[in-house]
């Protein structure tokens, strides 16, 4: 792997950073919002809480907008200049929120910040995967979702600082601001990247255009012109069938991996307890600012364990990683769900959350984004993509809507105890490992055009 293309690649990445930044930060924020603007209140019977709606999940259903419409700017404007818009709705978002005077406009600029989170994870997946080569792919792409976990450990960290140094009643509006600073530094880095080259080829810009930005990646003038016609041919081949339309039913074997895997991806309960880690420590035993130093451990094992599972993704392949992420999931669900039940101590049950943390890292983290970026052909790559991250980002808002109802419910088993949000979670993940043993294909060390032709095949 050379040092340009690492760069590249690592640059486009950072989205993933913001990302995870902006998803996680609002955890923090969450107790001193709810008290200050009094919105833990039910609209309707029992259903939905306020807060759940316009604070906890309003920016999900921003990132549902983003993943889903994130296919178009890709697809015509190009992949760069997407990923340069993405930095502007971050650094908007940020800026908005901290100095939000009210509910209803606090809740529209997390909006906008998840309509950049949304797009990101179309636009940054797609972008290093078609860059990349075979065997470096699962590695360069899986920097995306480092780049998440990072975010959200610093976001820990920056949250346990301020909260240190500033009251409950200010603390919150630095916690979300100051992501306005990395969010401006991405948008100047993001200028001196090179467009995709497989793009440039199919939106049948110059040639030369293409040749060069290939030339870019570090990769010599031989190769560069061999990668430029396996490119043009796989591109000539699929609008040669004319089954260049995602729902055209050609690509009917990708369009479900796609969506089982964000399924599932979200069927964990990631989102629920990286969202509400500090409520969950709390209703575990720990005192409040405990509690936040202890979401720093979640944050730490995420990093670490994603590190692993990059490491891993180009060796042992997607499957396997599947394999051990899904079996974790399992045990460490299963036994948070039985520590909330049994009344265990807080330090067993953080150390099933950690290994819970660990087993997504190394499983669906690494995995999610470079196998939906992998999975379809160039022609309608972007499209796929917003697909498959639609899927997940919608039921991440659905999860994230409905389970602080769960938390604060009154009724029968969820009444000051959670325990079946968990056992539901362990037991959707029983039927992630059947789905891995029996329907998940591999696609380590395989070009994309190989992949291409391969999900084509209706007897693949």
């Amino acid at each position: 792997m050379n040092s340009k293309l690492f760069r590249i690649s690592l640059t486009a990445a950072l989205a993933g950073f913001l990302f995870g930044f902006d998803t996680v930060v609002i955890s923090g924020a969450n107790q001193p919002i709810k008290e200050l603007w009094g919105t833990n209140w039910f609209l309707g019977e029992t259903l939905f809480t306020f807060h759940g709606i316009f604070i906890m999940s309003m920016a999900l259903w921003g990132t549902v907008l983003g993943s889903l419409i994130g296919g178009w700017p890709c697809d015509r404007f190009g992949r760069k200049k997407t990923l340069l818009w993405i930095g502007i709705l971050y650094f908007i978002s940020a800026v908005g929120s901290a100095m939000a005077p009210e509910a209803y406009s606090f809740s529209f600029f997390r909006f906008i910040g998840g309509v950049g989170v949304g797009a990101s994870s179309v636009a940054a997946p797609i972008y290093i995967s078609e860059i990349s080569s075979a065997g470096n792919r699962g590695r360069l792409t899986a920097m995306y979702q480092f780049n998440i976990v990072f975010g959200i450990l610093i976001a820990f960290i920056s949250n346990y600082l301020i909260g240190l140094f500033f009251s409950p009643e200010i603390s919150w509006r630095w916690m979300l601001g100051i992501e306005g600073l990395p969010a401006l530094i991405y948008i100047l880095l993001v200028f001196k990247i090179p467009n995709s080259p497989r793009w440039l080829v199919m939106k049948k810009e110059s040639e030369d255009r293409a040749l060069a930005a290939i030339r870019s990646l570090g990769v010599d003038d031989v190769a560069a012109k061999l990668r430029l016609t396996e490119i043009k041919d796989s591109i000539l081949e699929t609008v040669s069938t004319q089954k260049d339309r995602l729902f055209s039913g050609a690509y009917n074997k990708p369009l479900l991996l796609a969506f089982l895997l964000a399924f599932f991806n979200q069927l964990s309960g990631i989102n629920f307890v990286l969202y509400y880690a500090p409520e969950i420590l709390e209703r575990a035993g720990l005192a409040s600012g405990e509690s936040l130093l202890s979401s720093i451990s979640i944050g730490v094992i995420n990093l670490v364990f994603t590190f692993v599972g990059i490491a891993l993704i180009d060796r042992l392949g997607r499957k396997q990683l599947m394999y051990i992420g899904s079996i974790g999931y399992i045990i460490s669900l299963a036994m948070v769900g039985w520590c909330f039940y049994s009344g265990a101590s807080s330090v067993l049950l953080l150390l099933f959350i950690l290994l819970f943390i660990a087993s997504h890292a190394i499983g669906q983290g690494a995995v999610i984004w470079v196998f939906i970026s992998e999975i379809f052909p160039n022609k309608i790559r972007a499209y796929g993509q917003s697909w498959g991250t639609g899927v997940h980002w919608v039921f991440a808002a659905i999860i994230t809507l409905i389970t602080p109802t769960f938390l604060d419910s009154e009724i029968g088993i969820f009444k000051e105890n959670p325990w079946p949000i968990f056992i539901f979670f362990a037991g959707m993940m029983v039927l992630q490992l059947l789905w891995v043993l029996f329907a998940m294909p591999e696609t380590k060390g395989v070009t994309l055009e190989e992949l291409a032709k391969r999900m084509r095949r209706k007897d693949s």
